[in-house]
Formats: C-alpha cells, sequence, structure tokens
C-alpha cells in the first residue's frame, strides 16, 4: 500500500488504483488522457450541450482537452473530474487495481 502521492504516479503511468476500504466495492480511480477534439467532429459530440458545441465551433479550431481523473463508482458508472477528499490524499492505503 501507498500514498496518494504516489496513486498519482500510478495514474499518470496508466494505472488504476483505489483505497483499500474500497474493497468489494469494484471502485477505482483512472486518468482520462487528454485528448484533441477536431473541430469538424464537435457537431456529432453527444456528452456536451448544444450552447457549449456553438461556442466551441466558433473558435474554429480544434480544441485540446486536458487529462482529468475519473472513477469507477460502485453502481458501474464513470464519474468523470473525480476530486479527492482531504481523507483521501492522507490516506497511505491506496493500491493499485489489477
Amino acid at each position: 500500500m501507498f500514498s496518494f502521492s504516489q496513486a498519482l504516479d500510478f495514474l499518470k503511468d496508466g494505472k488504476c488504483v483505489a483505497r483499500s476500504g474500497w474493497n468489494g466495492k469494484g471502485m477505482f480511480i483512472f486518468q482520462r488522457p487528454g485528448d484533441i477534439l477536431a473541430k469538424d467532429f464537435i457537431p456529432r459530440v453527444k456528452s456536451l450541450p448544444e450552447d457549449v458545441k456553438e461556442f466551441l465551433v466558433s473558435q474554429n479550431r480544434d480544441i485540446q482537452f486536458l487529462p482529468y481523473l475519473c472513477m469507477w463508482s460502485a453502481t458501474g458508472e464513470v464519474v468523470n473530474g473525480w476530486l479527492a477528499s482531504q481523507t483521501d490524499m492522507l490516506a497511505e492505503d491506496w493500491q493499485v487495481v489489477e
């Protein structure tokens, strides 16, 4: 087991990590890598509101998405933009999920 600081290093290397207390719930954290959204594809993106798509199209360029953390939840859904609590950040019970 290791610290959250070390967990971040594993996440950056493409690994999935979890707190030991999450065992049995199937929850884990992963990093979604950065990506480029081609300007021609923006109108077809289902996960963006129409107003946002209109704004992005008006930029007349490809849009860069930066990396961010996600959680696979106990209910089998992806939570985008997961944020660690202070308890998570100070915990020493992080582990790589195989």
